[in-house]
C-alpha cells in the first residue's frame, strides 16, 4: 500500500471513530423555569422525531405549541407531590439519564425495569439569586432552592458520554444551532463541553445557596463564584494574562471609548471607592493615578472643583482616571477635553458634555450606576487568600477627640475630615496635606511616615502651594514627635490622626508648645 493509501486508511479510521462517538438525540427530558427561547428548540426536536418528556408548566408550554409530550408521571407512575417539590426524583428518570449504553448490565436493567433512554436533558433552574436580591421572604427564598433540576443537571453532565445536558437559558441558542447543523447528532466533544458548562451552573448555584445560609459567617469558609468573566488584553504588564470577573454592566453604563485594561479597572475601582466618601456633598472632583489620588477638590461648582483638583498635580494627571460626584456639565467637559486622560466617571453627563468628551476616540466615558459594592475584599497571599471586611468607617466630626489644648476652628475641622477621607484611600504609609478642601499633596506608600511627610511637603511646594494654615492627615499614629515638628515648620496648623501610640504624649506636648491643634479619630486607616 502506498503512503497516500495508508494516510487515507488511517484518516477513514479516525473519521469512523469520531462518527461512532456521535449521539443522535432520540429522546429529551425538558423541565425549565424560564421558557424564554425554548419554543424554537422544542419545534426543532419535534421536527426531528424526538420523544419529549416533561413536567408541569413546561409540559403545558410545549402542549400549547401543538406538540405531543410524554408526562414524567407516565414514566414514574407517580404524580407530582408535595406541592411540586417532587416531580422527577425517581429511579426511572435517573436510570434513563445515568445508564451506560456500552455496559451490558445497564442495558439489561433498563429492559428489566422498563426504563426509557433519555439522550438530552434541558433544565433551567429556579432563580435563587434573583429571589434573594429581590428582598423576598425567607420562605420564598427557600422554595427557590431547586432540587430536582440540580439533580438532573448533575446526572446528565456526569453521563456526558451518552447524554447532552443543557443547563441554562444562556445556552439555548448554541444548542439549537448544534441540533440544526447535524440533524440532532451531537459529538462527544460538544457533550463534554456542555457538561463543563453544567457543572459550572451547579457549583455556582450551590455556592450562592451556601453564602445565603452563611450570612453571619458562622462557618469560616470562602466560596466565591463569578460566572461573568471577560478576557482582558493583558494583566498589569503585556506578558501577563488578565481577566475580569464581575458584572461591569451593572456597575457602569459605558458611553464611549476603548476596552478597559487591567490597570484601568484597578484605577476605576480606586476612584469609585474614594468618591463614595463624598456622596451627597458639594461638587467634588478627583484625579487618580496608580490607585492614588493626585488631585481632589470640593467647590461650589464642578468646573472650579476640576480646575483646583488638576492644580494639585497637573503632571501626574496625564493619563489619569477622573471622577465626579455629580453630573459633568459643558464647562467642565471643555476643560477636561484639553487633558489626556484614560477614563472619566460621573453619575451623568449633560448631552453637550458627552458630545465634547467623545471628541477623543479612545477616551472611556462611564456613567456610574447606583450599585452596592462588595462588603469584603479578597487578595491572594502565599498559597491561599486573605479576606477582610472593607474599611467602611468614614471619619466625621462626631468621633473627633481633641488631643491638644488648642482646638481646630470650624474651617480646619472641615479640611481635616476632607484630608482624612483622601488619606483612607491612599497607599500606606501616607500623609495628606489639604487646605480649603483642596488636596495640596500626599506622600504615598513610603516606608516611613517621615519620608511620606517630606515627600508631600516637597510636592506641594513644587506646585506652588502655600502650606501656611494647611492641615495634615495621617493613616496611622505618630510614634515620635518628628512628624508634627516637620509639619509645623512647613506651616501646618492642625493635624488629624488615629492616636494609640504609647508615645502619643510626645507629639501632643510638641503641638501644645507650638500652637498646633491635634485631633484623634481612634480609627486607623492602613491601606497595604
Amino acid at each position: 500500500m502506498s503512503s497516500y493509501g495508508l494516510i487515507d486508511y488511517f484518516w477513514c479510521l479516525t473519521l469512523d471513530f469520531k462518527m461512532s462517538q456521535n449521539k443522535t438525540i432520540k429522546s429529551a427530558l425538558i423541565s425549565v423555569f424560564s421558557k424564554k427561547g425554548l419554543a424554537p428548540i422544542v419545534k426543532k426536536l419535534n421536527e426531528q422525531g424526538v420523544t419529549i418528556y416533561s413536567t408541569g408548566g413546561t409540559q403545558k408550554f410545549i402542549n400549547d405549541l401543538g406538540i405531543d409530550v410524554v408526562p414524567a408521571e407516565e414514566i414514574t407512575e407517580y404524580p407530582s407531590i408535595l406541592g411540586g417539590r417532587v416531580k422527577t426524583l425517581h429511579p426511572k428518570i435517573f436510570g434513563g439519564i445515568l445508564n451506560r449504553q456500552d455496559n451490558d448490565q445497564d442495558v439489561q436493567e433498563m429492559d428489566t425495569f422498563s426504563i426509557p433512554q433519555i439522550d438530552a436533558v434541558i433544565v433551567d433552574l429556579y432563580p435563587f439569586e434573583k429571589t434573594v436580591a429581590s428582598g423576598a421572604s425567607d420562605e420564598d427564598i427557600i422554595e427557590k432552592i431547586d432540587i430536582g433540576g440540580i439533580s438532573l443537571i448533575r446526572a446528565a453532565a456526569k453521563n456526558f458520554k451518552d447524554v447532552i445536558c443543557v443547563s441554562s437559558v444562556e445556552d439555548y441558542g448554541e444548542f439549537l444551532n448544534l441540533i440544526t447543523a447535524e440533524n440532532g447528532a451531537i459529538s462527544i466533544e460538544d457533550r463534554k463541553r456542555f457538561a463543563t458548562k453544567s457543572f459550572n451552573v451547579s457549583s455556582h448555584y450551590d455556592s450562592a445557596i451556601f453564602n445565603y445560609f452563611n450570612k453571619e459567617k458562622e462557618e469560616v469558609v470562602l466560596k466565591i463564584s463569578e460566572t461573568q468573566g471577560s478576557v482582558l488584553r493583558y494583566g498589569e504588564n503585556p506578558h501577563q494574562k488578565g481577566y475580569f470577573f464581575g458584572d461591569f454592566e451593572a456597575m457602569f453604563t459605558k458611553l464611549h471609548g476603548k476596552e478597559l485594561s487591567y490597570n484601568n479597572l484597578l484605577d476605576v475601582d480606586a476612584a469609585v471607592n474614594l468618591m463614595n466618601e463624598f456622596n451627597g456633598e458639594n461638587p467634588t472632583f478627583a484625579i487618580l493615578k496608580h490607585n492614588n489620588a493626585c488631585g481632589v477638590a470640593q467647590r461650589e461648582s464642578l468646573h472650579q472643583a476640576y480646575i483646583d483638583a488638576l492644580a494639585g498635580d497637573p503632571v501626574s494627571a496625564f493619563g489619569g482616571v477622573l471622577i465626579s460626584n455629580c453630573e459633568v456639565d459643558l464647562a467642565t467637559a471643555e476643560k477636561i477635553h484639553t487633558l489626556f486622560c484614560e477614563v472619566v466617571i460621573a453619575p451623568s453627563f449633560s448631552a453637550e458634555a458627552e458630545s465634547v468628551l467623545k471628541g477623543k476616540k479612545n477616551r472611556i466615558l462611564l456613567i456610574q450606576n447606583s450599585v452596592s459594592l462588595p462588603e469584603t475584599s479578597v487578595r491572594t497571599c502565599l498559597n491561599g487568600v486573605l479576606v477582610q471586611e472593607k474599611d467602611t468607617i468614614t471619619d466625621d466630626a462626631s468621633i473627633l477627640e481633641n488631643a491638644t489644648t488648642s482646638t481646630p476652628v470650624e474651617s480646619e475641622i472641615e479640611d481635616l475630615l476632607f484630608a482624612s477621607k483622601i488619606c483612607k484611600h491612599t497607599k500606606s504609609n501616607t500623609i495628606v496635606l489639604a487646605k480649603n478642601k483642596q488636596l495640596c499633596a500626599s506622600g504615598t506608600g513610603q516606608t516611613s511616615r517621615v519620608d511620606a511627610l517630606n515627600q508631600a511637603i516637597h510636592k506641594a511646594t513644587s506646585f506652588k502651594f502655600n502650606l501656611s494654615g494647611a492641615v495634615m492627615a495621617s493613616d496611622a499614629f505618630f510614634p515620635f514627635p518628628d512628624c508634627v515638628e516637620i509639619a509645623k515648620n512647613a506651616g501646618i496648623t492642625a493635624v488629624i490622626q488615629p492616636g494609640g501610640s504609647i508615645k502619643d504624649q510626645l507629639s501632643i506636648d510638641y503641638c501644645n508648645s507650638n500652637n498646633v491643634a491635634m485631633v484623634f479619630t481612634k480609627t486607623r486607616h492602613f491601606k497595604h
